[in-house]
């Protein structure tokens, strides 16, 4: 069977609810729809190329200079105009993890190696991750809380991690594009390092906390200037749009909305975990605003055939058939999904 790459495949998959892709489940901010919607009148125009007024309001929410700044078509788009611009020869992995990381090392011809994460410890990074970096590696890419078992790696380990890559000449990606879901975030976020620490990366994106995927908006983090002016040389220019730029600008004013989008996801987090594994399936630990877990072999089929589209993990490195990932979405969607479950 072939699979969908990624999650949110509603094309071919219509009339179903999307549990594939995780957004926000308060759905778009209505502010956002309406300054991308205004921003159409000047399409006329070519888009701002340095996004000077959305770095700028970026920067006073991130506390960081706005030469930090590096904004792009998604945070996917980053990854690769990093590898194009560093151009790395060795790369380390955790596996499993976000897919794109391996296609944007393999645009460049990077080999790659791979720390497997192991089930019995719940999939989770640990110190064995300090073992394996060493001055034959060129870049670490890691996801905090990862992608797809919502896993988080403590801050302390994280600082070691970035203190060894230093020592080694590393360059730490650290892709934080779900950090915003996770209670008391403020714990697990790095972005003070940046000064210190020029070999550290951060991905970030508005997709899923203001659930504008199709805008595509996401950006970068770094205090290494020199890299991301040669990220910026190897980018097409006026890559992020008109509308994506206007809608940037307006989703960081949402302030209230993120707070209640977390104070929901936690809340409905909770409930589909409890009542999952009252079913007995075998449930990962998540802080985020998505679900990792065990099923049967055929429960996408099953699920796509009832009008829930939940994501196959099977595609992941190190994952096989019967892993899935499930959205966190609004209560009476979780709670169709859960009754539908239990019929099983």
């Amino acid at each position: 069977m072939e699979i969908q790459r990624h999650g949110g495949d509603v094309y071919r998959h219509k009339e179903v609810i999307d549990f594939s892709s995780n957004m926000n489940p308060l759905g778009t901010p209505q502010g956002v729809l309406e300054a991308a919607r205004e921003s159409l009148l000047n399409i006329v125009h070519y888009p701002d190329c340095f996004c000077t007024e959305l770095r700028q309001a970026i920067a006073k929410a991130e506390s960081v200079p706005m030469e930090w700044v590096l904004c792009g078509n998604g945070a996917a788009e980053l990854l690769f105009s990093l590898t194009l611009a560093r151009k790395p020869e060795r790369a380390l992995l955790v596996s499993p993890s976000f897919l794109e990381y391996e296609q944007a090392l393999k645009a460049v011809d990077c080999d790659m190696e791979y720390l497997n994460l192991k089930e019995e410890e719940g999939f989770q990074v640990t110190g064995e991750l300090l073992g394996h970096l060493t001055e034959e590696l060129d870049v670490l890419f890691l996801c905090n809380p990862n992608n797809p078992t919502g896993l988080l790696i403590e801050r302390e380990l994280v600082l070691e991690i970035l203190e060894a890559c230093r020592e080694h000449h590393i360059l730490l990606v650290l892709d934080e594009c779900f950090l915003d879901f996770v209670d008391g975030r403020e714990e697990y976020e790095v972005s003070d390092c940046l000064r210190d620490y020029p070999n550290l990366f951060l991905l970030k994106a508005f997709t899923k906390r203001y659930a504008i995927a199709g805008i595509r908006l996401g950006y970068g983090l770094c205090s290494d200037e020199l890299l991301l002016e040669r990220m910026g040389e190897v980018t097409q220019p006026w890559n992020v749009s008109i509308p994506a730029q206007a809608a940037g600008i307006a989703a960081l004013r949402e302030t209230e909305y993120v707070r209640r989008g977390i104070e929901m996801i936690r809340t409905e987090r909770d409930y589909l975990m409890r009542e999952m594994r009252s079913m007995g399936l075998s449930v990962f630990d998540s802080r985020a605003n998505y679900i990792f877990f065990r099923g049967p072999k055929e429960l996408y089929e099953q699920a796509l055939e009832a009008g829930f589209l939940i994501r196959d993990c099977r595609n992941y490195r190190g994952l096989t058939a019967g892993y899935y990932r499930i959205a966190v979405r609004t209560h009476a969607e979780n709670e169709r999904l859960m009754t539908w479950l239990r019929q099983l």
